[in-house]
């Protein structure tokens, strides 16, 4: 099992995500996640630095895989494009680079005005970009006319020795279905042994799972709570409005109904390697092969110590 460490984007400023990258490889965590946002969640996290320039820098201060978590290669950027710098992270990053990819949310994909398509056709389009990605990574002049996109006569120059894999996220049936066919391999945030078990079952066998949780170092579990609170009240907005709703101030809005409290239910607050242990281990138990842990508010730092010092070597 390997033990990652969770980039946010939303959260943290691009400074702060490369000295979080460099105090998460000398912590002794393996890989590293990074999400892709336009917008943060809502306006307390405050960032949303654009991914591929953090990609790139990342791979002049570490040495640690690094996975999107997600990019959605569908509406905000045409796959072509995502092609490109996918092919181009590979290499900077000698082929420690996995291209996580998911159908997105409006919060970041609206803002040329689109129509924000239903769940259907957001996955159809989702698995058409990754056919459209892995013709280019194949080398060669590619001219593709589908449903969702057109392409005529691209050619990728810069490209790794093997193409970049594709993870895919999936939260529900029909998504984990998708992620089981087109995937090499699958990303989730639940530690939901039905969804790893359906993406096994329905064709992506022994392929990597990956998924992610989030915590809040603390001296004190409310304090850690209230720092979640602060700063991802979000996380305890229900069922599909992550994906509908456009704004920071709507998820604002929603998240008027959430609770301080309700955060240790998603958190793990404070500074217990103990909570820390129990939470991977039920990700572990669920299926993944990967783990990744985030932290939210100042005090990076000391949850890079604990795991140093308490978690990992306990986990190995």
């Amino acid at each position: 099992m390997r033990i990652g460490y969770f980039l946010s984007s939303e959260e943290h400023a691009p400074a702060q995500l490369l000295e979080q990258a460099r105090a998460a490889e000398r912590a002794g965590f393996e890989a590293l996640w990074i999400s892709d946002h336009y917008h943060p969640w809502v306006d307390a996290q405050g960032q949303s630095a654009f991914v591929w320039s953090m990609i790139g820098a990342l791979s002049q201060v570490c040495r640690l895989p690094v996975t999107t978590a997600v990019t959605c290669p569908t509406v905000r950027i045409h796959p072509a494009v995502i092609a490109q710098a996918a092919a181009t992270s590979a290499v900077l990053h000698g082929g420690r680079f996995v291209l996580g990819v998911g159908s997105g949310e409006a919060l970041n994909e609206h803002i040329f005005g689109d129509a924000w398509p239903n769940t259907d056709v957001r996955l159809e389009m989702l698995e058409e970009s990754v056919e459209v990605m892995r013709k280019l990574w194949a080398g060669g002049f590619v001219n593709h006319r589908g449903r969702h996109y057109t392409v005529e006569q691209a050619r990728i120059y810069t490209r790794p020795d093997t193409p970049p894999p594709v993870y895919v996220s999936g939260f529900g049936p029909k998504a984990v279905d998708v992620a089981a066919r087109i995937g090499d391999g699958y990303v989730c945030t639940r530690p939901d042994a039905e969804l790893v078990q359906r993406f096994r079952s329905n064709g992506g066998g022994d392929k990597p799972c990956q998924a992610g949780f989030k915590a809040a170092f603390a001296t004190s579990e409310d304090e850690g709570a209230q720092l979640a609170y602060e700063k991802w009240p979000n996380a305890g907005v229900p069922g599909e409005l992550s994906q509908v709703l456009p704004s920071p101030r709507h998820f604002e809005q929603a998240a008027q109904l959430v609770q301080p409290e309700m955060m240790k239910k998603s958190f793990v607050c404070g500074n217990d390697a103990d909570a820390h242990l129990e939470m991977i281990d039920k990700y572990a138990k669920a299926g993944f092969d990967e783990i990744y842990v985030a932290n939210t508010g100042p005090h990076f730092q000391g949850l890079f110590d604990l795991y140093q010092r308490e978690v990992l070597p306990r986990l190995r």
